[in-house]
């Protein structure tokens, strides 16, 4: 699906927003109990839904899952330097990184490291494994910087709209 650019980005009137709102905190929620919270019929709270996930503002709906309770206990966000931004070796590795199931979210940013990985795995041997066995592996990767997550302070929240 394609995203919205910011010259295409969608007008919200106060409904729009408070749907918006809604269904991030409870995509479950009924489209009968979501259209009597905003005070609209449901056919037409169902069209402004259809709208926003035609025009992409809704990419997906999910669950959030606590990854602990999955036996998920060690988290950290490692910093991977590149050893030349050849763009094979940049395709190649966003396409590895992209199928990794440990890498839970992965970001190209500014600053000293190339891209930013948040990275879920059993336990530190786990993790080990996967530095060893699959990051350090990738060609294109000169080095990383992992600093461990010790407690999660804000997370998946609904994005104001």
């Amino acid at each position: 699906m394609e995203s919205v650019t910011s010259s295409e980005m969608i007008k919200l009137d106060d409904k729009d927003r408070r749907i918006l709102t809604l269904l991030q905190k409870d995509s479950r929620v009924s489209n009968a109990d979501l259209a009597q919270a905003v005070g609209m019929s449901a056919s037409a709270l169902w069209r402004r839904v259809r709208a926003f996930e035609d025009a992409g503002v809704i990419e997906r709906y999910g669950a959030f899952v606590h990854p602990p309770a999955l036996g998920l206990t060690f988290e950290a966000i490692v910093h991977v330097h590149l050893t030349r931004h050849d763009p094979d070796k940049i395709i190649e590795f966003i396409r590895a990184i992209e199928t990794s199931s440990e890498v839970q979210e992965c970001y190209s940013t500014t600053g000293q490291a190339d891209y930013h990985l948040r990275v879920l795995c059993r336990d530190l041997a786990a993790y080990n494994e996967f530095l060893e066995n699959f990051l350090f592996r990738l060609p294109a990767v000169a080095s990383a910087q992992t600093n461990v997550v010790l407690r999660t302070i804000k997370r998946n929240q609904p994005v104001e709209t």
